[in-house]
C-alpha cells in the first residue's frame, strides 16, 4: 500500500477538522468536529480537494450503514477499517468522524446526495461507494432489511436503476439468492462468444488499477478486489455449467 497517499489524505481530513472552510452536510459534519459550522450553502465549494470530498462522504455514510439495523456490531466496524486503512496517528480524527456520523440514520440522504451531486459524471466512482457501503453491511454475514433499504435508497439517490442495484448486491451478497448471471449483468440467453466478450471487457472495466486511476483512496482497492473476485467466480461458474 502506498502509505504516502493516504497520509496525504487523513492529513487533509485533520486540516479540515481543525477549520478548513467545507460546504453542505458533509461540512457540517466536518464542522462539528472542530467544534463548529463553518458551512457553505453551496454545496460542492466549501471542500477543495475531491479525495477528502470523497473520504468524509464514504466514512459518513459507512457509519450511518453499520448503524441502519439499529446496532453497530464488531465485524462492521471490522469492515470499515479494512475500506479505511488508517494510520495509527488518525485513527483518532476518523473515529469521531465516525461515532458523530453514526449517532442515528437521520440525514444520511443529505450525504448521498452531496456526493452525488459532486460525482454525478463519474458513474464508476459512484458504483465504487455503493460497494464499499455493501462490504461493511454484509460483514456480519447477515443483510438486515433495513440495511437493505438504506443501500438501496443511496443506490436510487446515486442514479442506479433497480435492476444495477441487484447486480452490485449479488457481487457482495453470498445469501444463496445471488446468480451468476446477474452478477455479470447479463441474460442467461446470451451465447457462450458474446459472454467471453462481455466477460473481458468486465475485467477491464473494473481492474483494480482503475480505482486509482478514477482518483479514489488506495484503501479500495481492496473492495475493487473483491469485486473482482466475485466477477471471475460467475463466469467460472456458468462455464462450467456449460461445460466450458
Amino acid at each position: 500500500m502506498d502509505y504516502s497517499l493516504v497520509m496525504s489524505i487523513w492529513g487533509k481530513l485533520a486540516g479540515a477538522a481543525a477549520g478548513l472552510a467545507v460546504g453542505g452536510p458533509l461540512g457540517a459534519l466536518m464542522g462539528a468536529l472542530a467544534g463548529h459550522f463553518a458551512v457553505d450553502k453551496q454545496l460542492t465549494h466549501g471542500i477543495k480537494d475531491e479525495k477528502v470530498l470523497f473520504t468524509i462522504g464514504v466514512i459518513a455514510l459507512g457509519a450511518k450503514m453499520a448503524k441502519a439495523d439499529g446496532r453497530v456490531t464488531k465485524d462492521e466496524i471490522v469492515a470499515f477499517r479494512e475500506v479505511f486503512q488508517v494510520p495509527p496517528e488518525e485513527q483518532e480524527n476518523v473515529a469521531r468522524i465516525f461515532n458523530l456520523a453514526k449517532q442515528d440514520i437521520a440525514g444520511y440522504e443529505a450525504y448521498a446526495k452531496q456526493i452525488a451531486e459532486h460525482f454525478h459524471d463519474r458513474r464508476t466512482l459512484l458504483e465504487n461507494v455503493l460497494e464499499g457501503l455493501f462490504h461493511i453491511a454484509a460483514a456480519d454475514g447477515v443483510l438486515h432489511p433495513d440495511e437493505e433499504a438504506y443501500l438501496e435508497r443511496v443506490g436510487s439517490i446515486f442514479g442506479f436503476a433497480s435492476d444495477e442495484f441487484r447486480r452490485i448486491r449479488a457481487r457482495f451478497v453470498s445469501d444463496g439468492t445471488s446468480d451468476p448471471y446477474e452478477v455479470l449483468g447479463v441474460s442467461p440467453e446470451i451465447d457462450d462468444e458474446a459472454l467471453k466478450s462481455h466477460y473481458r471487457r468486465l475485467v477491464r472495466e473494473n481492474h483494480p488499477d482503475l480505482a486509482m486511476a478514477e482518483g479514489l483512496p488506495q484503501e479500495f482497492i481492496q473492495i475493487a478486489t473483491a469485486k473482482l473476485a466475485a466477477i471471475n467466480e460467475a463466469y467460472e461458474t456458468i462455464m462450467r455449467s456449460r461445460g466450458g
